[in-house]
């Protein structure tokens, strides 16, 4: 067995064309440049692109197969350099059993696959072009055609206020709205982690996930996992979801949830924190009040703990995070190291030492150790951290 990095919700702002697939993503984040960031400065061994229903995200993918620069493996996925991309897409439900609209990931294991998946989408969804767009059927005739396909049917984000399965899509259960012997696992989003997920007893059964959903180029691998399999391939991931022959995550590594912009309940006005049952800010008496996921998840919290042993939740933040650490810095220790990966996992001090101030040396092993200091964030603004 081996330990793969893997992040598996990365958005492409625009396809081969120059033309615009997800809205407010980069228009650097290329599918190219997603596969040579991962794979040369990152070092994710395993990508989740989750706009490949794109015809010309896929009409990318084969041209980069007919260059000779990637391959399709036989158990799924294309390998390109030393990255595995995993075709996915994120799709928005909205159908009667929804009490607001729910983004789910779904995964495929080859172009094939995917590409018929894309011609049924066509009769469901207004523009195929475009990234998270609204889908027209209910969501279990949306999971019942994922697996028809031999697809991966993962709930994302599933906490954030807006566009989620617990922030607005159902009162209480994902039974309101899903099969749920169709979900392969549960993606967390960037406000919250494991210990705070494993207070809603239903998600018990689930494997926890931790992505980027990343818009930029830089937020890939903000959040992601280590991953116990033979090799980066879909198969492989399939059954680590579901820890068959000793598959499974190993570790999550998140940011510290009081560092997403939706922890904390606030007006979203003047970003007052206000009580979770607040109605109307004191401060500006606004009325627009964004529920956070803690007090959401208080909520739902059915259980004091998970019956299930859940691997290690490790906070980490991206370099990009730590104090005074700018753009040129991160070249010097891309340059000395190789890849994020090793700066943040294998780097010693000493080392560190070799390539920048003590103090930035010192952010990222506190980083590493769990030990940088939060102020929360809310409201659509992030958290920050610092040494003090």
């Amino acid at each position: 067995m081996n330990s793969y990095f893997a992040d598996l919700h990365i958005h492409i702002g625009r396809d081969m064309y120059n033309k615009p697939v997800k809205i407010t993503g980069a228009k650097s984040l290329t599918l190219t440049n997603i596969l040579q960031e991962s794979s040369r400065n990152k070092g994710i061994d395993l990508v989740g692109v989750i706009d490949c229903h794109a015809p010309n995200v896929q009409q990318e993918i084969k041209e980069l197969i007919s260059e000779g620069k990637a391959r399709e493996l036989e158990d799924g996925g294309i390998r390109f350099e030393e990255v595995t991309l995993l075709m996915g897409s994120e799709i928005e439900i909205y159908d009667e059993n929804c009490k607001g609209p729910i983004h789910v990931l779904c995964f495929f294991p080859n172009l094939e696959n995917i590409s018929l998946f894309s011609e049924w989408l066509t009769t469901k969804m207004k523009n195929i072009t475009l990234s998270s767009q609204r889908y027209y059927g209910t969501a279990r005739e949306l999971q019942y055609k994922v697996k028809e396909l031999e697809g991966i049917f993962i709930p994302a984000h599933v906490f954030t206020p807006f566009k989620s399965l617990y922030g607005k899509g159902v009162n209480q259960s994902l039974t309101e709205v899903f099969d749920p012997d169709l979900i392969d696992g549960i993606e967390l989003g960037l406000s919250s982690d494991t210990y705070m997920a494993d207070h809603i007893k239903e998600l018990h059964s689930y494997t926890f996930v931790t992505n980027s959903d990343a818009h930029s180029l830089p937020k890939i691998a903000r959040e992601y996992q280590e991953i116990i399999m033979e090799n980066a391939t879909f198969k492989e991931f399939h059954w680590a979801l579901n820890e068959v022959n000793g598959r499974k995550i190993k570790q999550n590594y998140g940011m510290d949830p009081r560092l997403g912009k939706y922890h904390m309940t606030v007006c979203n006005n003047c970003f007052t924190e206000l009580n979770p049952d607040s109605t109307i800010c004191p401060n500006c008496e606004s009325k627009k009040i964004i529920k956070g996921v803690s007090d959401r998840i208080q909520e739902l919290s059915n259980v004091e703990e998970s019956n299930r042993e859940r691997p290690p939740y490790l906070y980490q933040v991206p370099l990009e995070y730590l104090p005074k650490l700018g753009p040129k810095t991160f070249k010097k220790l891309l340059d000395r190291f190789g890849t994020e990966m090793n700066v943040i996992h294998y780097a010693s001090f000493e080392d560190l030492l070799e390539v920048v101030p003590e103090s930035i040396a010192q952010s990222i092993i506190s980083m590493r150790e769990g030990k940088l200091h939060v102020k929360a964030g809310g409201g659509g603004k992030y958290g920050t951290v610092s040494n003090e």
